[in-house]
């Protein structure tokens, strides 16, 4: 990749904000807070200090949303490539043996035709339910 100083007026004027800003914490080797790494941004490009003004947010805008870019403890800013996320994974294996003692001690019913069935109600008076029952022959149908 190309050195900063390698790049022509106009080539850098063809540059993204953050892509210069990449090129500057290539160079440099080390993190910048956000206002600093603007400026240089605004010096590279030969910009006045209005510029600054107009378009710190929009800096700050890019960096959050370019992978290339972390923020640090701060407000200082380096390259993603620079630093190694942390991952902690934390030991759960206590936590889960207490679930599997607790699920074994419980019994599991299984459902029979007998949680469905009313004890009220006795097979004899299964004839009563019959009793309004009404049998219409198909000739006395049409009549």
């Amino acid at each position: 990749m190309k050195k900063l100083k390698e790049y022509s007026k106009e080539e850098l004027e063809t540059l993204n904000y953050d892509d210069i800003a990449y090129l500057i914490l290539e160079e440099k080797k080390k993190k910048m807070k956000i206002s600093d790494l603007f400026n240089k941004v605004c010096e590279v490009l030969e910009l006045d200090e209005g510029a600054y003004a107009d378009y710190i947010a929009d800096f700050f805008e890019l960096l959050t949303t370019d992978k290339r870019f972390i923020q640090l403890n701060d407000g200082y800013w380096d390259l993603k490539t620079k630093h190694s996320e942390k991952i902690v994974i934390e030991d759960d294996d206590e936590e889960y043996e207490e679930i599997i003692e607790d699920n074994d001690e419980e019994e599991v019913e299984e459902e029979t035709d007998d949680d469905y069935y009313d004890e009220d109600n006795d097979d004899d008076d299964s004839d009563d339910d019959l009793k309004d029952l009404v049998v219409i022959d198909d000739e006395d149908e049409e009549n």
